[in-house]
């Protein structure tokens, strides 16, 4: 059974499965896991191919969870307007439904979850400072687990930095960070390296700047490591900020890796990235 090996590649410590694995995933759940493991590789399209024919099947839990993590994937390439709608549809489809618990939040309250903090995320950039608090507080009511309060993390310190509040979006990014670094989830530990960096910069903490790089080198490594892409991009253009004498070379890293992206992504993937002003022009 392939759902232990993708489950560790999705949400443990071995983000770089055996291609046989992601290929073999049979069940609902098993492909549900495969799309997470392929996005976060930049694997696009072929994550969106699996999440659209969970989306339309006909177990409302897998359909909610899917509709969120296509909307994730749609955000990491800029379209947030695109993705308030698939996390709309996944409250939608969450809401008032009940199941056994899962370790990993892949349940009827993590589904919730998934959709508050994903329509918290999408109001956020879409400048709904007020509705982006509001709904990150009813996500936190969902008690929803390990990658519920890392993610509330990641999206309380962006609500805070967004806010011009640099010191209140510490407390947030560090607990994702310590969340994440407990479970042993190596992917979440990236991202959140990357976010705990941004928000000490902003707040500019004691020795902010060694921190932060820190953080973010060893993000990029790790990321590098275990190719995922969808982190890589993000973290190069950090460490641009941090490391100016350098800085032509991480955009140019940057760029390389964004043209691998949009070449995996389908066709809406592409198009919300060509347009987006938060990701940059693969070329340039």
């Amino acid at each position: 059974m392939h759902e232990p090996a993708l489950r560790a590649a999705a949400f443990g410590s071995d983000p770089l499965p055996d291609p046989a694995v992601v290929r073999g995933a049979g069940t609902p759940r098993a492909r549900l896991l495969a799309a997470i493991v392929l996005g976060a590789q930049g694997r696009y399209a072929a994550a969106a191919a699996l999440l659209d024919v969970l989306r339309r099947a006909g177990d409302p839990l897998h359909a909610s969870l899917a509709a969120s993590t296509l909307a994730a994937h749609r955000r990491q390439l800029g379209g947030h307007r695109q993705a308030r709608a698939l996390d709309g549809e996944a409250f939608a489809k969450a809401a008032g439904r009940a199941s056994d618990p899962d370790p990993d939040g892949l349940d009827a309250a993590g589904a919730r979850a998934d959709a508050l903090l994903g329509l918290a995320a999408d109001n956020l950039a879409l400048g709904r400072l007020r509705a982006a608090r509001r709904l990150a507080e009813r996500a936190t009511a969902e008690d929803a687990g390990w990658r519920a309060r890392v993610r509330g993390g990641w999206v309380g310190a962006e609500i805070e930095l967004a806010a011009g509040q640099g010191a209140a979006a510490v407390p947030h990014a560090e607990r994702a960070f310590e969340t994440a670094q407990a479970r042993g989830a190596r992917r979440h530990t990236v991202k959140s390296g990357i976010v705990l960096a941004v928000a000490l910069r902003a707040a500019g903490a004691p020795d902010h700047q060694n921190i932060s790089d820190g953080l973010v080198g060893k993000a990029m490594a790790t990321a590098e490591e275990c190719e995922l892409l969808s982190l890589l991009w993000p973290a190069a253009l950090v460490m641009a900020d941090l490391r100016p004498g350098h800085a032509e070379e991480y955009r140019f890293r940057v760029a390389e890796v964004l043209h691998a992206v949009l070449r995996s992504a389908d066709p809406c993937g592409r198009r919300i990235a060509g347009e987006s002003p938060w990701v940059p022009a693969p070329g340039g």
